[in-house]
């Protein structure tokens, strides 16, 4: 990543960290997450800039497709053409301009022209100036050109890309495609997992109310917990004493949907950082046994960790390529697998707002056939009679309904388990059945992040 020495005796403001962040983003492909830590680390601002920081850093990237056609209005040679920084420098003063209203216009124009001064040259910072108080001229959220079909105006309006909302539109319906796409925008929930081998809901509700943080409890998990205030959950001490797992209330509707019992041997193929390992673990009263699988080392590690803090012993973490299982372990050696796959990720794109402009449909269809690798691999490994739940976190047909639908018809020793339900509760299977044996919950459902589920037996 490139990085910049800070001036002398000079601490950067938010948004040259964010410009900083936003260029390597730009430039040199970085995840914006690793890219916004990186910089935080390195200079330590105090914590009202590194929260502005970290707004404009997400909120520009969130709203690019909006800020940059509109941007291309009032640059005569266009974005493309200038430098990333220069670049970047217009898109998170814009965003200031369309989406933050706390922050006065002219402050957002004065300082983009301060930093265009510092870095570049006279021609620079006229053009920063002029195009800004342009836009400052007319400030909040900008309409959508006339004109437009629906389906480029829910991508104009709430910034995503045309052929993403037109694929969920084919989908689900103009209007949920775009209660889909606002819902992108808005700040995730913060929950957490109870963790019932210690405590019920209500006791550790009551436990976090001594620990300062307000809690209320979740629509879409039994075990899960929504934090409406009082700080970070994972430095409480609640979280310390393996009270309780950090984890979107989604994602807890897998292991209660595969519906686990003690004593079955289970084996969860994709488990880094081990959310959905943990939680099996508490629905078998930790009692059987869980093999948890990642490729990478310091990920397995991630695992144990976890299970260690919560006082699990029935995992068992392990190093392995999940495409190559079925050379690892005998087959029809299990009770009950899970593979939480590798996905496009289009259901947390709250969390990652790069995924919008990163993945393209062709990634898609790449990731579908590592999709159907990794079933290809572990099915065998099922006992007859036994439960294979398969899960990603995106709303991508070709990764969710397609990829269960093919491997039914090449396996037609397997069907959808039309009694699946497990520990989900009845509002959430009522609205967010996908058929017998699935559930597809999107962000614009609960609020939570959008998951597919499906839920095989083996005959």
């Amino acid at each position: 990543m490139t990085t910049h020495r800070k001036s002398s005796g000079r601490t950067p403001t938010a948004r040259e960290l964010a410009l900083e962040a936003l260029t390597a983003i730009d430039q040199e492909g970085a995840y914006s997450n690793l890219a916004l830590n990186d910089i935080l680390q390195r200079y330590r601002p105090e914590p009202r800039e590194a929260a502005l920081a970290t707004e404009l850093v997400y909120g520009t990237i969130q709203r690019r497709n909006t800020i940059d056609t509109v941007l291309n209005r009032h640059i005569a040679k266009g974005l493309p053409k200038l430098q990333p920084w220069v670049r970047s420098l217009f898109r998170l003063s814009a965003y200031q301009l369309f989406y933050l209203d706390r922050i006065p216009p002219h402050a957002a124009v004065n300082e983009a022209v301060t930093i265009a001064k510092r870095r570049g040259h006279q021609g620079v910072s006229g053009l920063v100036n002029a195009v800004l108080r342009k836009l400052a001229a007319h400030p909040g959220a900008p309409e959508a050109p006339e004109g437009l079909n629906e389906v480029d105006r829910i991508a104009f309006i709430h910034s995503h890309p045309s052929w993403l909302v037109r694929e969920w539109a084919a989908m689900f319906g103009a209007e949920k495609a775009e209660a889909i796409a606002k819902a992108n925008n808005e700040p995730p929930k913060v929950s957490i997992r109870t963790n019932r081998l210690k405590l019920n809901r209500e006791e550790l509700i009551a436990r976090l109310a001594d620990d300062g943080i307000e809690a209320v409890p979740s629509e879409v998990s039994i075990d899960g917990v929504i934090l409406t205030s009082g700080g970070n959950a994972a430095h409480s001490e609640a979280y310390e004493a393996g009270l309780c797992t950090v984890q979107d209330e989604s994602s807890m509707l897998v292991a209660a949907f595969a519906d686990p019992k003690p004593g079955m041997r289970v084996l969860d193929c994709c488990a880094a950082p081990g959310g959905k390992t943990t939680h099996l673990a508490e629905l078998m009263g930790d009692r059987g046994e869980i093999i948890a699988c990642d490729i990478h080392p310091h990920k397995r590690e991630l695992i144990e960790k976890n299970a260690k803090r919560l006082g699990h012993t029935s995992v068992q973490a392990i190093t392995a390529d999940a495409a190559k299982l079925h050379e690892r372990f005998d087959a029809e050696s299990f009770d009950l697998i899970l593979l939480d796959a590798p996905c496009s990720g289009f259901g947390v794109v709250r969390r990652k707002p790069d995924i919008k402009w990163s993945k393209t449909p062709e990634d898609i269809h790449a990731i579908a056939e590592l999709q159907q690798t990794l079933l290809e691999s572990v099915h065998r490994l099922l006992k007859r009679g036994g439960t294979l739940v398969y899960s990603t976190c995106t709303l991508a047909e070709a990764e969710n309904g397609e990829q269960t639908a093919r491997f039914l018809a090449e396996h037609p020793e397997f069907s959808f388990d039309a009694a699946a339900g497990g520990a989900v509760p009845g509002k959430v299977l009522e609205r967010c059945s996908a058929g017998a044996g699935q559930l597809l919950i999107t962000p614009a459902d609960f609020g939570s992040d959008g998951f597919y589920m499906a839920r095989m037996v083996r005959a």
